[in-house]
């Protein structure tokens, strides 16, 4: 495969009508052809945490970036989170001034998807909820170009079952970046029962130039980080719902006695716990066994509303200066 600087070559291919004599064959007739796109610009679905730092990540590494959303006091958020990591980047010497400044000259504010349609790449990051995903697909499929590649940046859903419901499963790949995108070296490549392999090398070496590390996971519920993670975490919650230990007890448990750089509960908060929620359901259901099986404690702090940071409650409360434990 020819790469191209700053980009790289996708070969892709679609059916195209043979017009040698229809009327002696009766019929029309088909082909396969190859398009090549060269990814210059990104598109990015959704602008929370996730969203903002995979937009962050990419202009940093020279694409265009476009960063949508269902409302601009949202995506301007998403702007001003991207420009404070940033800046805290070049506090450490991790990035230059001139570096910060003309990535963030790079993405730029997109209302309306239409503003899409030039994209060689969107990757969808918005809530982990497969009929939110499937009404975004459904409204941009239309307007992307054939040869765009569409990416979901989901941590548990089936990439088939979502690349079914486009117009471009063999273009249709999961690229699930871990949070906080800017820290975390690892991505997960998920490839659909459809994508191809032009599909697959081109996103591997869109990972490549973003500097991470690609694991390679097939299409089960949650692939690899979360079939591991969550159900730890959500055995936490079950041992805080048990009485085993208090929220202190359990985070400390597991910082100081298996090294764990954070607690599983801290965890679960910096997650959100809706996003827990969602990945365990899809474990649960997914693969039918009783051990992934959400715990209570969990689907009422979710309906509580109290998701973690992000609300400021979740097990423990960041109002104050200093979090506490809520139970």
């Amino acid at each position: 495969m020819r790469v191209f600087a700053p980009g790289f070559l996708l070969f892709g291919s679609r059916l195209a009508k043979n017009s040698h004599n229809p009327v002696r064959r009766g019929v029309s007739h088909t082909r396969k052809f190859r398009m090549a796109v060269e990814i210059k610009k990104i598109g990015v679905i959704g602008s929370g945490q996730m969203g903002s730092g995979i937009a962050h990540v990419c202009a940093l590494a020279g694409y265009d970036v476009g960063l949508s959303d269902i409302s601009m006091e949202r995506i301007e958020s998403g702007l001003a989170s991207i420009n404070g990591y940033m800046a805290r980047q070049v506090g450490k010497s991790l990035i230059t001034e001139d570096q910060r400044a003309a990535a963030l000259d790079r993405i730029k504010p997109v209302e309306e998807l239409d503003l899409l349609a030039d994209a060689d790449l969107v990757i969808e990051s918005a809530v982990e909820n497969e009929q939110v995903k499937r009404k975004i697909f459904a409204q941009l499929c239309p307007i992307l170009k054939p040869e765009a590649i569409l990416a979901t940046n989901t941590s548990s859903i089936s990439i088939t079952r979502l690349a079914a419901t486009t117009d471009r499963p063999e273009r249709f790949i999961g690229i699930h970046f871990m949070n906080p995108v800017p820290l975390m070296e690892l991505v997960e490549l998920v490839r659909g029962i459809a994508t191809e392999d032009e599909t697959f090398e081109a996103s591997r070496g869109f990972c490549d130039r973003l500097g991470k590390q690609v694991a390679v996971a097939e299409d089960f519920p949650a692939f690899m980080v979360n079939r591991i993670l969550l159900p730890m975490i959500n055995e936490a919650i079950y041992t805080l719902y048990e009485g085993v230990g208090s929220v202190e007890s359990i985070d400390k448990a597991m910082r100081l006695g298996a090294n764990h750089p954070m607690g599983p509960l801290q965890l679960a908060d910096f997650i959100g716990l809706d996003t827990c929620l969602s990945i365990m359901q899809v474990l649960y259901e997914g693969l039918a066994d009783t051990k992934y099986r959400p715990c209570p404690l969990l689907v009422k702090y979710v309906e509580a509303g109290w998701l973690g940071r992000k609300t400021q409650r979740g097990f423990y409360d960041y109002r104050g200066e200093i979090p506490v434990p809520t139970r």
